[in-house]
């Protein structure tokens, strides 16, 4: 498999079994590093030791990652897994990614922020000079995730094959929409109303629960940060108030802000912050410090749910 003749590429590659795993993303690292390519891999620790054992002394010049760690919030890997590498590599330098941010262990709550994250991978690297294989297990994997997979990529590798083919169910923007849906409704936890004169009262609301509810330290930092964060956009940006909400869930402890804004840029929160850049630094915050992110906009306004683990 050959890196894509146009600036950006994007696949999805099928496999079965470690055997195909390792057919279709060895090769395609050493041919990058052939050809004097930067090479990152950001998989599943499980599979991250596959391929540096079959690399052999190859690993020493390959960046790896653990995704489930680099990439447990998915809203967090095109900033901070996949930009971070681009942008550090010397300008009109063609990179090549194996990214694997959906295997079999990512739970209901987190599998549509991985699929958004996918379809908006191909708008974030647009006309960059790089190439993302992105593996899926077709063993494990259930039969709807795998034609997500074919939605959100342009190009296809079936299982045991060596070349892609285009996938003619390829509409990025329809899988944003479709999994732009209602959070859903929790009954318990505490509920507070802010607006402008609020916003430090609010923060101490959300850190004193999350305090009561496990959190200490740097992750009860990161929960201030967070409410502080959000509940400035909502006045900002969101008509001027918010209803604030914190809760546990399933060992999560989750912060959520709702407001009447509606948020018209996908992107948002996904973006690399450059260094003159004089704020808008908000969302993106708060993607690097939450473990999981799940956000819905509509006409009725915006709803962010955060979850922090203790």
């Amino acid at each position: 498999m050959t890196a894509e003749a146009e600036p950006f590429g994007h696949h999805a590659l099928f496999y079965a079994d470690e055997q195909q795993y390792l057919a279709g993303t060895v090769p395609f690292i050493r041919d990058g590093l052939a050809g004097g390519e930067p090479v990152a891999v950001a998989v599943p620790g499980e599979n991250l030791r596959l391929i540096q054992d079959e690399l052999g002394a190859d690993a020493e010049s390959v960046r790896f990652l653990d995704m489930r760690e680099a990439g447990r919030n998915p809203g967090r890997i095109i900033p901070g897994v996949l930009h971070a590498f681009a942008d550090a590599q010397p300008p009109g330098r063609r990179v090549r990614i194996i990214g694997e941010p959906v295997w079999a262990g990512r739970s209901a709550t987190e599998y549509p922020a991985c699929v958004q994250h996918e379809a908006l991978i191909n708008a974030a690297f647009q006309g960059r000079e790089a190439t993302i294989v992105c593996p899926y297990d077709t063993v494990r994997l259930g039969e709807q995730v795998l034609a997500d997979a074919c939605a959100t990529h342009p190009v296809v590798i079936p299982a045991g094959a060596t070349d892609g083919r285009d996938s003619d169910a390829y509409a990025p923007e329809a899988v944003v929409a479709r999994y732009n849906e209602p959070l859903p409704a929790v009954a318990d936890g505490l509920s507070s109303d802010f607006g402008e004169e609020t916003l430090a009262e609010a923060r101490h609301t959300a850190t004193a629960e999350g305090g009561r509810l496990g959190l200490t330290g740097i992750r009860l930092e990161d929960l201030a940060l967070i409410t502080a964060e959000l509940t400035t956009n909502s006045v900002v940006h969101g008509g001027g108030s918010g209803r604030l909400r914190v809760w546990a869930e399933h060992g999560y402890v989750v912060c959520e802000v709702r407001d009447k804004g509606r948020l018209t840029d996908p992107l948002a929160g996904r973006r690399p912050a450059s260094r003159d850049q004089r704020g808008g630094r908000g969302l993106l915050l708060v993607n690097l410090l939450a473990d999981l992110v799940r956000l819905h906009t509509g006409e009725d306004g915006t709803t962010i749910r955060c979850y922090l683990a203790p």
